[in-house]
């Protein structure tokens, strides 16, 4: 079974600088405490470091 991780939006990317806008977008995540479940991969995990100040991150 693939490992997935909880990935939380805490902070609205509305201030954020727009790459960082950019990434919380594509982490699918658009509303404040809307929660996404995602593959833990190397790619997802570094999307996750750059707006980590943003997100709150739930492992399984």
């Amino acid at each position: 079974m693939d490992k997935k991780i909880k990935v939380t939006l805490i902070k609205s990317p509305i201030a954020a600088v727009p790459k960082q806008r950019a990434t919380v977008e594509a982490l699918g995540l658009h509303k404040l405490n809307q929660v996404k479940e995602l593959p833990d991969n190397a790619a997802v995990r570094g999307m996750i470091w750059h707006v980590r100040h943003l997100v709150k991150v739930e492992e399984e």
